[in-house]
């Protein structure tokens, strides 16, 4: 199926850890820069743009990683958070654009506020999630300067800059695409104003095609109507048979009652997330005949998942298109296994 505008497809790396069944330790598959590399490897192979590396207190460094997974690879683009507080601007800048040179252009910024409070004390952010949505833009209009201008200066709340040097400038001008995920008013209006891509987690299609257009409402207010566009972020489970889908679906989540209880003990205050919840509680875990919500239990962030055969997995996906999106990051366990499988089975029909 097509669309006004190309897809973007994006795989998800588990720099977290990856894992054939959430409640069986023996099928855990630990980290290691050889598994994200397989992952990344397979996710190019299957046909996908881009990879999201993510930012989390138990996540390897990202930056780091992505460098690599670059180097072992030879299209495929790194996804990076930016969280607030956590790089200065000046020195975000700069990695951002030496990443950018030496990879001729395969470098995305994520932006995230984060998922939990006591993550973001832990790691010396004292101040709400909302002054970090604050810093956060602040930081993001300084790094699109230093990007594109000579001698940029700024003065705001949280930062200052005055003509720093920013060597080299990057290869995407003027600064790589921004994406950015969140489901609160104050992210909401930040991509708005910033966004290349606004990323959903799993919802209903009818649901997100209502947020499309309030948040392509929210972009005319800066004239960026048609800047600004949208993708979701899903987990995948395809098998050449419906039951087969169903059989792995049941057994990634079989068993996890720890797993259940500590998802349950994490202190998320994410919008994004407690929508997640949300769908859980109130929907069981069939939103639609495939649409499932088991994920969401054992795993915090965007746990909705597409079930089925590759027909149905598709037709699921072109849900979404039809209301306004035009690209998807997913995952799906263990990754590498899921991103060749995808990439056979559902990224032809998806193409077409």
């Amino acid at each position: 199926m097509s669309s006004a505008v190309p897809l973007s497809m994006g795989w998800f790396c588990p720099t977290l850890g990856d894992t054939t069944a959430f409640g069986d330790p023996a099928s855990t598959i630990p980290q290691s820069m050889e598994h994200f590399e397989r992952v990344a490897v397979a996710a190019e192979k299957a046909g996908f743009d881009y990879i999201l590396v993510p930012v989390t207190p138990i996540c390897w460094d990202a930056w780091v990683t992505a460098s690599f997974l670059v180097s072992r690879t030879t299209k495929l683009k790194a996804l990076v958070a930016v969280k607030p507080g956590f790089i200065h601007p000046v020195a975000q800048a700069k990695m951002i654009s030496t990443f950018d040179q030496l990879s001729q252009g395969r470098i995305y910024v994520n932006l995230i506020a984060g998922l939990s409070e006591k993550d973001a004390m832990a790691e010396g952010q004292l101040v709400s999630k909302e002054e970090r949505y604050a810093q956060l833009e602040e930081e993001v209009v300084i790094i699109k300067k230093l990007l594109s201008e000579e001698q940029a200066q700024f003065s705001g709340k949280y930062f200052h800059v005055d003509k720093p040097a920013i060597v080299p400038k990057p290869v995407q001008r003027p600064y790589p695409p921004f994406f950015l995920g969140g489901g609160s008013e104050q992210a909401a209006e930040i991509s708005a104003r910033h966004s290349a891509v606004h990323l959903f987690w799993g919802d209903y299609p009818e649901r997100i095609g209502e947020q499309i257009k309030e948040m392509r409402a929210r972009a005319a207010k800066y004239g960026r109507e048609n800047e600004l566009r949208f993708a979701m972020r899903l987990q995948i489970v395809c098998r050449e048979t419906e039951d087969e889908a169903w059989d792995a679906a049941h057994r990634l989540v079989a068993g996890a009652q720890e797993w259940k209880e500590q998802v349950k003990s994490m202190q998320m205050n994410s919008v994004a997330n407690q929508r997640q919840r949300e769908l859980s509680q109130t929907a069981g875990s069939m939103m639609t005949p495939h649409l499932w919500t088991g994920i969401t239990e054992v795993r915090p962030g965007a746990g909705v998942a597409v079930v089925g055969n590759p027909q149905q997995v598709a037709a699921q996906l072109r849900e979404f298109i039809e209301v306004g999106c035009s690209g998807f990051c997913l995952s799906g366990y263990p990754h590498h296994e899921e991103a060749e499988r995808f990439g056979r089975l559902v990224m032809p029909l998806l193409m077409r």
